[in-house]
This record gives structure tokens, C-alpha cells and sequence, in this order.
């Protein structure tokens, strides 16, 4: 069910050869997980690999490590997965979809906890052939869809587990997209959802004018009650809050394997406790709804 037009752009892409190349020639590996996810393989291809890695630059959630090639992404995604980790071992046997997978690096972490089946959604040609690099050595089950979180409720089945991660404040209708979370969940289904949030006890939204931390296509940042509203509106009957955390320098910062800024740029430099617009500098809340 992929987009069509996504996955033909996907299969020009002149990486794309390259990565099914090492894909037939590379045919034994094995995987470590811990912060990061190790991949050990055939050596020989080592130059091949880092030069694709290189060519896919930016590197946004990781790290990864490919032999002796360590990719140190922008964000040390491990900090956001421990945070979770406690809860993770529900996946055990479960049909789960990460929306806004990004490169697959949490989905690759969720191996360890012994899911049926993963099924990553994002519509994103550069994190799909990053994703492809990397499950070309990896050989796991894991299944990459080129699609949106406004397709999954019209996916072949539906899910016990969704992950949607950092998507929220991309979208104009919030509303609306737990909606659809909502519809793509199985009897009983769960819902790990994060975003970023204002700390204030009304029942609000910050909506910022422009950009907000520097991110043009930022629409809606709520309180924690205005989240738990949001989830009541769209149907959701229980809304547990697991964890907040200001965003900091450990976890989101620039490396080689970005070409662009990171957090240190997106805050006032006189007060971190700010963006440079102005407004209240990135929190997020962890929370885990059902219907």
C-alpha cells in the first residue's frame, strides 16, 4: 500500500541501486541493540556503506553503528526510548506500527522485545532509503510504508500497538489525527504518543506565528491538559501521563552527520529556558492512551 508516486521517486533515486546491490551481495550479518543498533557484517563492503550513509546525510534519529562506521546522529533517539522502555514489553506478540518512523531506528530497537510484526509509516523518500540501508545489512521482518498518518486507518490490517512519536504538532488537526489513531487500533488497542508541550495548568494551546525553535511547520503545542482534552475529543477514554523532560544539549545536538543546526542554535542564547522567538524552550510529555 505504499504511495505510489513516493515509491517511484523512491526507486529513481540513484542510492537505490546501489543499496539493493549490498543488499544481494551482503548475506550473513548479525545485530547488537543497545544505545545503539550494531549491525556486524561482511567488512569488505565497509567503504561501499559509509559512502551511501554519507550521500543520505541528514542523520536525524540513531545512533547506528555498521562495523567500524559509527553514525552519530542529531538526536541520541536511546534517551527517548528509555523512557518508554518500561512499557515497551507489551509489544510481545503484538502487531505494531511506529508512525513517523523516521530511519526505523526505534522499530529496529523494538526487536528485542519479540513483536509479530512492525510496520513503520512515513512519507519520506530520504529517512525510507536510510531505513534500506540499513535493514539491507540488518535483514530483519521490518516493513516500511512511503505513508502518512492520515493513511493508516485504510492499511491491510489494523494494529495492536501504535507508536507516533514527534507527529502531532506537524499536524493542523490535531484532533483529527487521534482520530485516526484511534481508527487503526485493534480491540483493545494502545497508543505511545509524545509531543512538545507548554507547562501550564489551563486547558491551552501555544500557537506559534511563524516557526517555533526554528520548525516552520509547527501548528498546535498544548498543555498537558489541552493534550488529555484533544485525546477525550477524539475518543480516547484513558490518558496516563509516563514522563516529561526538557529537551537538552545531551540528547539533540550537531554532529558530522547533519549539514544543518541543532537545539544550540534554535535557543535564546541568553536565556536556554527560551527559543529564540521567544517562546517557552522544548519539553515533551509521554502518554499512553486507550478507548
Amino acid at each position: 500500500m505504499q504511495n505510489n508516486a513516493l515509491l517511484k521517486q523512491a526507486l529513481d533515486h540513484p542510492l537505490y541501486k546501489e543499496i539493493q546491490d549490498l543488499n544481494k551481495e551482503i548475506s550473513k550479518s548479525r545485530i547488537k541493540i543497545n544505545d545503539s543498533f550494531e549491525i556486524l557484517c561482511d567488512k569488505n563492503f565497509d567503504e561501499k556503506i559509509k559512502s551511501i550513509a554519507l550521500q543520505l546525510k541528514p542523520w536525524r534519529k540513531g545512533p547506528f553503528k555498521i562495523n567500524e562506521l559509527f553514525i552519530d546522529t542529531e538526536w541520541q533517539s536511546f534517551i527517548k526510548f528509555n523512557t518508554l522502555k518500561d512499557y515497551i514489553p507489551c509489544i510481545k506478540d503484538k502487531i505494531v506500527a511506529d508512525i513517523g518512523c523516521n530511519n526505523g531506528y526505534y522499530m529496529f530497537k523494538m526487536l528485542e522485545f519479540n513483536p509479530k510484526k512492525i510496520i513503520g509509516f512515513d512519507p519520506s523518500i530520504k529517512y525510507y532509503l536510510q531505513f534500506l540501508l540499513l535493514n539491507s545489512l540488518a535483514k530483519t521482518h521490518i516493513k516500511y510504508e512511503l505513508l502518512g498518518v492520515a493513511d493508516v486507518p485504510h492499511y491491510a490490517f489494523k494494529f495492536d500497538v501504535i507508536f507516533c512519536l514527534g507527529v502531532i504538532y506537524h499536524r493542523s488537526d490535531p484532533v483529527m489525527m487521534l482520530k485516526q489513531l484511534k481508527q487503526s487500533l485493534n480491540k483493545d488497542g494502545i497508543v505511545f504518543l509524545d509531543t512538545m508541550y507548554i507547562e501550564d495548568e489551563r486547558e491551552i494551546a501555544l500557537i506559534p506565528q511563524k516557526t517555533y525553535s526554528k520548525i516552520p511547520n509547527i501548528f498546535f503545542i498544548p498543555s498537558i491538559l489541552g493534550l488529555r482534552n484533544w485525546c477525550i475529543k477524539a475518543g480516547f477514554s484513558e490518558f496516563e501521563v509516563l514522563a516529561t523532560k526538557q529537551t537538552d544539549f545531551k540528547e539533540q545536538r550537531k554532529t558530522e552527520w547533519i549539514d544543518s543546526y541543532s537545539l544550540e542554535c534554535f535557543l535564546d542564547k541568553n536565556d536556554l529556558n527560551f527559543t529564540c522567538e521567544g517562546y517557552p524552550a522544548p519539553r515533551r510529555v509521554y502518554v499512553k492512551l486507550k478507548v
